[in-house]
């Protein structure tokens, strides 16, 4: 289920390569030493673990796969709708940020208020780092439009596993933020006190407000 839940988040199809570290996330018992030698491409057994379920899948009809690249079919999409069910996350309606909207809106408020900010690092949607040059992630967001959210709750409790990153889940609405909250009681109790839960439009007024008193906030944090 998670290679058809990452094909689907990330459009319906992907090149092997890019997949074996991102389905990673997915697993939070992997041990930081396995992890680390997947994110290096050295872990053969997890490869070879990868590449048996994609074949298993193909027969199944789930997915095709053509000389590395892997696209989700329309019975894999299915799958994914049924599996995801109660807990995905509601689509984006009327005039709602996109989730690339809220990436950047995040990238902005981070250099408003100090941080070296970017995209799409490693496997997540947005970090945040004292300066370019710092080893540490101080902020991670995981935005979700739609998706599996203990997904993106994995790969949060990998972050503050690792250097005790302080993590963000961003979610469409209310009413994902409701499920959210309900998903974190039941399997992800030791996050409840670390992570924070916002909307979209809570990311679009923080955005908007900080936009007019940008130049000013930077007078305040120039050491």
């Amino acid at each position: 289920m998670p290679v058809l839940q990452e094909l689907v988040a990330t459009g319906g199809s992907d090149n092997l390569r890019f997949l074996y570290q991102r389905l990673a996330a997915y697993f939070p018992s992997i041990s930081e030493k396995e992890f680390s030698e997947i994110r290096n491409n050295t872990n053969k057994t997890w490869r070879i673990s990868v590449q048996k379920t994609g074949k298993v899948l193909d027969q199944k009809n789930l997915l095709r796969r053509e000389r590395g690249f892997w696209t989700v079919t329309e019975k894999g999409k299915a799958e994914v709708e049924a599996e995801t069910k109660g807990f995905a996350v509601t689509e984006i309606v009327n005039n709602q940020p996109s989730h690339s909207d809220i990436q950047e809106m995040l990238v902005d408020i981070g250099k408003s208020l100090g941080f070296y900010a970017a995209l799409e690092f490693e496997f997540y949607d947005v970090i945040w780092r004292e300066t370019s040059a710092s080893q540490r992630i101080s902020h991670i967001f995981e935005v979700q439009s739609k998706g599996n959210i203990d997904s993106a709750f994995a790969k949060l409790k990998r972050a503050y596993q690792n250097q005790r990153t302080k993590p963000f889940l961003i979610l469409s609405t209310e009413k994902d933020l409701n499920r959210a909250v309900k998903s974190l009681a039941r399997e992800f109790q030791d996050l409840e006190q670390t992570v924070t839960i916002l909307t979209f439009e809570q990311i679009r007024q923080v955005h908007r407000n900080l936009a007019n008193i940008a130049e000013i906030i930077k007078e305040f944090l120039l050491k």
